[in-house]
């Protein structure tokens, strides 16, 4: 391990600047209609993303893909993980995936 400065670590985006998140893909039954996309999206952001401090990038219609970090600085849990992959699925969405954590500036698995 390099022996760096605070400030390059921070620069550099290392140890404890670090920034772990994950990508989610899921697909809406076919024949979903709009305002029910849209209603779930919604509830997914005010029941986990922002309780849990996350933030969420991503588009879709029926098919949605996107990644999910931190709203600050850090490290998204192997429980933020589990917590967004069981509410897609209690929500009835198909095909739900949701890679292994990785490190959002270099692509490295965690």
């Amino acid at each position: 391990m390099a022996n760096r400065s605070r400030r390059l670590r921070k620069k550099l985006r290392v140890d404890e600047f670090q920034e772990m998140g994950f990508d989610i893909s899921f697909n809406f039954p076919v024949g979903t209609a709009e305002a029910t996309i849209d209603t779930v999206v919604d509830a997914m952001i005010d029941e986990v993303v922002e309780p849990r401090r996350l933030a969420f990038a991503g588009s879709g219609h029926l098919a949605w893909e996107g990644m999910i970090c931190t709203q600050q600085l850090g490290k998204c849990t192997e429980e933020d993980r589990a917590v967004v992959k069981s509410w897609l699925e209690s929500k009835g969405m198909e095909a739900v995936v949701v890679t292994e954590l990785f490190d959002l500036w270099y692509g490295e698995p965690a």
